[in-house]
């Protein structure tokens, strides 16, 4: 996936404007100024910003009154991969006048005023009068933490959503108050640590926006989780290879520390009404138990001393015997069917794809030759891995060509009546001992399957659009389906390069009940806040590290799709926060559908 446009200076960090070539000078010249960087309360946002910046090669000392919190990290440090450039200076340390030879220090303590003001204070006792002070608070303004840290001129905020280096920073802030050139030379600083990164602006509703709808997603998994339909492994599993998330929702969590999660969804609740931010029972019941992710060596997962995930307990090894695939069919023309027929060809299984005539099977051939062309022009694919590819597909405008194949996957459009019928037909047609499939991302793979005599030899198989690209198939298995059947298909997604998370029949799988009801919510806040695409898309990817922000990817999937899929959901959960934004559904009936009509949320 393309990603949106990126907020700004080097580091990732929002501007107030475009900086002009003086002020680029300007900026490289600060840069020199900050030479030792402090980072007070090595939680989970410090541990990260601590760890970026001596990766960087930055003189960096570490402070923390608690003992636990400095052995830990430091054991982290032992371990974990050697960085790129190594600190001149690295201190871990209790004593707070160790920060007195820093140029800046970096506030990373839970957002709590008392505790953030005391040691506040202290930073400016022992500090010289020219050191910066940022704060990392989410919520508390920072207007007020610059009186109180003495130095107005000296304080700027430091918005981070998750630790780094997962996210990036989302904006550096200064006050009426700020020094001239003070937020220079902090985002000066931070452009060491990131890419660089066109220009924008992001405002402080475009950042609120973008942490109250990633939050709202990890605390959705949350409750997935507790319900018992899908482990810790296989949600963020599904998530990172069928979203491209850089961590699964579960791990992020205890990156962020669950006992932090909960408390700024306790708060976006509040502040919005939004029963759907009340922090999820697992979430309660885990900080209970004193797992409090990362930094407690326990939270969703157990961590190691590098505080890498242990692996847990295998997953039952697949029973069953899978039987040989020599000959695939796919139904359909459209997108998903070529990309499923170009996956199996290139994969070296002879492939049947049959349209609703010959003339558009030919027309869906034609497609999966461009798509090939394209691979061959990017240096992915050989000219001759082309050919042999297109050389096993053949078109055809009937079902009976699918006589002889071992599975055919139905790849339709999403309508149970129009699936039902299809495989009414090839019932009738196939072999009695092949496989049926649906790649149905929303609608019940037993409906599909009571329309055949073969239950136990029927199955889902949600493969993710680009088909070729994407790691991920949701496989989805129905209380008749067989363990041969099952096997057979981990089988094929292995001998595809995919990765199968297998899963009940259910609407939306995992990827689909986690992932639209996101997007949803974005469209529920135009309906209601005067909030820029570009800003939350910027703040999400930024932020959170997503390859695309909420606007960008409802444009890229489609509008009239994601409606189809949230309707879908609503129909089977009835839940209220479910219903489809009505901004999501007049934008359909005005036919603006995304890019692939050239008008959506955006123009293109």
């Amino acid at each position: 996936m393309n990603t949106a446009t990126r907020a700004a200076g080097g580091a990732g960090t929002a501007t107030t404007g475009e900086p002009d070539d003086q002020d680029a000078a300007a900026t490289e010249a600060a840069d020199t100024a900050i030479g030792i960087v402090g980072v007070v309360g090595l939680g989970a946002m410090g541990e990260g910003l601590l760890r970026t910046l001596s990766d960087a090669g930055l003189d960096v000392i570490g402070v923390d009154t608690d003992p636990d919190a400095l052995a830990r990290v430091g054991q982290r440090l032992k371990t974990q991969q050697p960085p790129a450039r190594e600190p001149r200076t690295l201190v871990l340390t209790s004593e707070l006048t160790a920060l007195a030879r820093a140029d800046l220090v970096i506030e990373a303590l839970p957002d709590r005023l008392g505790t953030k003001a005391e040691v506040l204070r202290r930073i400016d006792e022992v500090c010289p009068p020219d050191t910066i002070v940022a704060t990392s608070s989410s919520t508390l303004p920072v207007q007020h933490l610059a009186v109180l840290s003495g130095r107005p001129g000296r304080t700027v905020g430091l918005r981070c959503f998750v630790p780094p280096p997962v996210g990036e920073t989302v904006d550096v802030t200064g006050t009426a108050a700020t020094a001239e050139g003070t937020v220079a030379k902090v985002r000066a600083l931070l452009s060491r640590t990131h890419r660089d990164r066109p220009s924008v602006t992001v405002s402080a509703g475009a950042r609120d926006a973008a942490d109250e709808l990633v939050l709202g997603l990890f605390n959705r998994a949350a409750a997935l989780h507790s319900q018992g339909y899908a482990d810790r492994v296989q949600i963020d599993t599904a998530m990172t290879l069928g979203c491209a998330l850089p961590v699964g929702p579960l791990r992020m969590l205890d990156l962020m520390g669950l006992d932090r999660a909960a408390e700024r969804l306790g708060e976006l609740a509040r502040s919005t009404g939004d029963d759907a931010l009340r922090p999820a029972p697992a979430l309660a019941a885990l900080i209970a138990e004193g797992r409090l992710g990362r930094r407690t060596g326990h939270g969703f997962y157990r961590y190691d001393e590098a505080g890498e995930p242990v692996a847990g307990e295998e997953r039952a090894p697949v029973s069953g015997t899978p039987r040989e695939i020599r000959r695939i069919g796919v139904v359909g023309a459209g997108l998903m069917a070529k990309g499923i027929a170009e996956l199996t060809a290139r994969a070296g299984i002879p492939t049947v794809i049959a349209g609703r005539h010959a003339g558009r099977a030919a027309e869906a051939v034609a497609g999966i030759r461009t798509s090939l062309d394209r691979s061959v022009r990017r240096g992915r694919l050989a000219p001759e891995s082309r050919e042999d590819a297109l050389g096993l597909i053949t078109a055809s405008g009937s079902l009976t060509d699918f006589a002889e194949c071992d599975l055919v996957v139905e790849a339709v459009a999403e309508d149970i009546a129009v699936k039902r019928a299809v495989f009414t037909r090839l019932d009738s047609v196939v072999r009695p001992d092949a496989l049926l499939a649906t790649a149905t991302s929303s609608l019940s793979v037993a409906d599909c399957a009571a329309a055949t005599s073969r239950p136990d030899r029927f199955v889902g198989l949600h493969f993710f659009n680009p088909a070729p690209v994407m790691r991920l198939v949701e496989l989805g298995r129905t209380p008749d389906t067989g363990a041969d059947t099952l096997a057979t298909a981990h089988m094929l997604c292995e001998r595809l390069g995919k990765t199968p998370v297998e899963l009940g029949d259910r609407a939306g799988y995992v990827v689909n009940y986690l992932l639209l009801p996101y997007l949803n919510s974005a469209m529920r806040m135009l309906e209601s806040r005067d909030l820029s695409l570009a800003e939350v898309d910027a703040a999400v990817e930024r932020g959170f590290g997503y390859p695309m922000g909420p606007f960008a990817l409802l444009d890229t999937i489609g509008l009239d799709v994601s409606l189809a899929i949230q309707q879908r959901l609503h129909e089977e959960f009835d839940e209220p926060s479910l219903a489809p934004a009505t901004l999501l559904e007049q934008l359909v009936d005005l036919g603006h559908l995304g890019r692939k009509t050239g008008m959506g949320l955006r123009a293109y």
